[in-house]
C-alpha cells in the first residue's frame, strides 16, 4: 500500500536551516507529482511547494519563496524539502503527500520547531 514517511525535522533557532526527507512506497513514485503541506497549531494546513514527477517543474507559496527548495530523487523514491532562513512563524507540522488513483494520501508528519 501507499506509504510516504517523513523525517528531518526539530528544533532550529531562527535563521537555520533542516532539510526534511519523505520516502514514498507502494506506488510509482517517478509518476506522481508531489507536494509538502504543514499545519502550525490552531491554524489550517496550507501548501508550501510542490514538484512535479521529473522534477522540472516546482511551486512554492510565497511566503517561502526563495528560503525553500523543493527536490526529489526518483531513484530512491524520495522527496526533499530544504529549509533556510527558518523564522519563528515557520513552525508546523511538515507533511508530504501524493494523490494516486484518485486519493490523497499522507505521511504521519515531521514536527519542525523555530525558536531561540
Amino acid at each position: 500500500q501507499v506509504q510516504l514517511v517523513e523525517s528531518g525535522g526539530g528544533l532550529v533557532q531562527p535563521g537555520g536551516s533542516l532539510r526534511l526527507s519523505c520516502a514514498a512506497s507502494g506506488f510509482a513514485f517517478s509518476a506522481y507529482a508531489m507536494n509538502w503541506y504543514r499545519q502550525a497549531p490552531g491554524k489550517e494546513r496550507e501548501l508550501v511547494a510542490g514538484i512535479s514527477s521529473g522534477g522540472g517543474s516546482t511551486t512554492y507559496a510565497d511566503h517561502v519563496k526563495g528560503r525553500f527548495t523543493v527536490s526529489r530523487d526518483n531513484a530512491a523514491d524520495t522527496v526533499y524539502l530544504q529549509m533556510n532562513s527558518l523564522k519563528p512563524e515557520d513552525t508546523a507540522v511538515y507533511y508530504c503527500t501524493a494523490r494516486v488513483a484518485g486519493i490523497n494520501f499522507w505521511g504521519q508528519g515531521t514536527q519542525v520547531t523555530v525558536s531561540s
